[in-house]
């Protein structure tokens, strides 16, 4: 006898590639359609992540920016800015109030 045919029928290759492989082909098709579902799962999360981040980024970028404008404008719109401003246009600021003028309503109504 050879040795093959003293091994146990599960031990022998032939019953181990053959047989098993025939009898588990739609398992082992099933696995490869998870493996490529798995995959493809991993690419959409990996993406969604790089898009995230570069939106972040963006926000990151946009908030400095608004709060450079903020603060430029609150600057610029401060009293003395303004009046410096004025000043190298060749425009002064009236050293008084403006006086306010009032109108009565009976003098309004009549056309006066």
């Amino acid at each position: 006898m050879s040795k093959q045919s003293e091994r146990p029928k599960y031990l022998q290759i032939n019953y181990l590639t053959g047989d098993l492989i025939l009898r588990n082909v739609r398992f082992f098709a099933f696995l490869g359609f998870l493996g490529l579902i798995y995959i493809a799962n991993a690419r959409y999360a990996e993406s969604n992540v790089r898009q995230i981040q570069e939106i972040q980024k963006e926000l990151k970028e946009l908030r400095w920016y608004f709060l450079a404008l903020e603060s430029e404008n609150m600057f610029n719109s401060r009293k003395t800015e303004m009046a410096d401003r004025l000043r190298r246009e060749g425009l002064v600021v009236a050293p008084v109030k403006p006086k306010r003028i009032i109108v009565r309503k009976k003098s309004y109504q009549h056309g006066h």
